[in-house]
């Protein structure tokens, strides 16, 4: 394997002389210059990156996690409370309450609340327009998981096409005949080595955005859910 940044030189002895024992003067010598290949063949130019990635790829799943399932608390009594601070006319009172509790639903019904007074079409409106910019926040840093967990595996395979071709290139050199195992498996174990790393750090962060938007699209239903039983609740008077 070739892991130094420095050219390579080959010294190809005649089968007498290395025979005999003798040291032959003059001896041929074939230089063959390879530094792009040297530097690649360096197995940490592919696993560095893979490390990296799995360290961005676990550090935003437990980042995005936390928020999410903070985002996703809501207090059982929380919409009922909002229901008769409505129905009584207290939209003060409602407001406060929709600032004690940091949730996406209670931001989008502050935004509902403060709106009344005005068409039903405006309120929904608002709501809906608070509701995006919500889902816009809990999905933040997501499409760099699903970026990670597809480039790794790539990644991967990419120092396994450069530890076949260092592979192939000590069988070229060493000739018929002059192939060691030894300089083989070194290009071979790189090769399998870039693989797995790259398939693993894939696996992980494939699972963590499947994992992510599962939980973001559980509470987008759940402000859908609340967003309509709050309309409905301004409906009953004209009704």
């Amino acid at each position: 394997m070739l892991y130094k940044f420095f050219n390579l030189q080959v010294t190809q002895v005649s089968d007498s002389a290395a025979a005999s024992g003798e040291i032959v003067e003059g001896i041929a010598q074939t230089e063959e210059t390879l530094p792009i290949f040297d530097l690649l063949l360096d197995s940490w130019v592919i696993i560095l990156p893979l490390l990296i990635l799995s360290i961005i790829a676990v550090y935003i799943w437990v980042e995005r996690y936390t928020a999410i399932q903070k985002a996703s608390k809501i207090n059982p009594q929380f919409m009922s409370t909002i229901k008769d601070f409505v129905a009584e006319g207290k939209f003060p009172e409602a407001k406060t309450l929709c600032n004690d509790h940091d949730t996406p639903v209670s931001r989008m019904l502050e935004k509902g609340i403060s709106r009344l007074g005005r068409p039903l079409e405006d309120i929904s409106t608002s709501i809906e327009t608070v509701g995006k910019l919500e889902v816009s926040v809990m999905e933040k840093n997501l499409s760099i998981l699903a970026t990670i967990s597809g480039a790794a595996p790539m990644i991967g395979f990419l120092g396994t096409v450069i530890g076949m071709m260092s592979t192939f290139h000590e069988m070229a050199r060493a000739g018929a005949g002059g192939v060691k195992i030894e300089s083989l498996s070194q290009g071979i174990m790189f090769a399998m080595t870039t693989t797995v790393v790259g398939l693993i750090v894939g696996i992980i962060a494939y699972l963590g955005y499947n994992t992510l938007v599962a939980k973001v699209d559980k509470v987008v239903h759940d402000m859908e859910d609340k967003s309509m039983e709050f309309m409905d609740l301004l409906h009953q008077p004209a009704s």
